[in-house]
Order: structure tokens, then sequence, then C-alpha cells
């Protein structure tokens, strides 16, 4: 069913807003927007700088790509990390899923989405050529690709799995208790734990 007419422009923006977020329709955003209303002007202030503070102030590791609040990520300053094993992911999101598994120590390198045609992303969008120059750099002795079992995952795999492969060094990838198709975020923890302590050799 849909809203009736507005009473207020202010209150129609304000739902159009939250509408435009992903997983949030007008209804929902109808209600987000009256529960905001009904909040404190002090709370409402402090929801509102703090989303224009995520936007303005947060940083992304200078190293790895991650959302930080500072140069380097936590993981990346970290001196107990093992800095010779990279995990390549898609996105933040899969950062913040195998940290929570807790079976990984090395650190990350966080592409920024995979290769997908179709929707216009290449390689030259990702953040691949920064990963290069890490392989080369003589300190690494792993890389594990830690993608979606999706066909584009697996694109992106066989992409760095040739752009890697005069390094000489060992590249691998999630265990198959990883189902193909599999989102790493949506995969539960115990799961995505054990394949990547059972990591294997990538090969083609």
């Amino acid at each position: 069913m849909n809203l009736p007419l507005f009473p207020s422009k202010l209150l129609e923006n304000a739902v159009n807003e939250f509408a435009s977020l992903p997983g949030i329709g007008r209804k929902t955003a109808f209600r987000l927007v009256m529960h905001l209303l009904r909040r404190s002007e002090g709370d409402v202030s402090r929801f509102g700088e703090s989303v224009i503070k995520l936007r303005s102030e947060i940083r992304y590791c200078r190293d790895c790509h991650n959302i930080s609040d500072n140069e380097a990520c936590n993981v990346c300053s970290d001196p107990l990390r093992d800095k010779s094993i990279i995990c390549v992911v898609e996105s933040i999101q899969d950062v913040m899923a195998i940290e929570n598994t807790r079976q990984y120590r090395g650190v990350y390198h966080v592409l920024g989405g995979i290769i997908s045609p179709v929707d216009g992303i290449g390689p030259g969008d990702l953040n691949i050529g920064s990963l290069v120059k890490k392989a080369e750099s003589g300190t690494i002795s792993e890389i594990i690709l830690a993608l979606s079992t999706t066909m584009e995952g697996d694109t992106t795999n066989y992409y760095l799995f040739k752009k890697l492969g005069h390094t000489g060094i060992d590249i691998t990838t999630l265990a198959r208790g990883v189902s193909v198709g599999d989102e790493l975020e949506y995969i539960d923890e115990l799961t995505l734990g054990r394949s990547l302590v059972n990591r294997t050799p990538f090969s083609m």
C-alpha cells in the first residue's frame, strides 16, 4: 500500500533519503523518520553528526585499504600480525567476517570489489596494482585468495593468479567448505574459520 500524501515537505524529503538506502523501502523509511521525530533534538543531532563524520573523516588504510580511523588500520599496525601472509578479500565486510573467526593472524588486502563486466567493473577499478607491488617486494610468503565462490569471484581469482604467478609466492584459496555461490560475509564463522585454516593451493 502506498503512503498517503505527506503533510510536510521536510518529512517527505527525509523519507526519500532513508528510502534511498539499500534494503529500505518507503514504509520502513517512514517508520524510521517518525522514530527520529520522537527522539530528543540532542539524540537526532548526534545521529546526524555521526553520519556526517563517517563520510567526511573516515580513512582507508595506506597498506590494505581497510576502513580505518588512522593512517594504518588496527590489523596492519598490530606488531603481532604476520605481515608475510596476505588474505585478499573483496570488501571490508569480508575482513570483519574473517576476523570474527579468530583463526587468522596475517594481514589483508581489500580489493574494493571483484571483476564483473556486467556491472562495468574491470581490473583497473580494483586495488590490484598495490597488491602486485607487495608481492614483488620480496617480503611476502603466501597470498590467500578469499573471494566469494561466485562466477565473478572465480574470474577475479584467475586474473590475480595470472598477475601474481611470476612472483613465485604460494597462492592458496579457501577450502571448499565454502559452498559455490556463497559470499563470505554471510557464511557462519565456524565454516569460514575451517575453510581458512584448511586452505589449499590455488589451481586453475
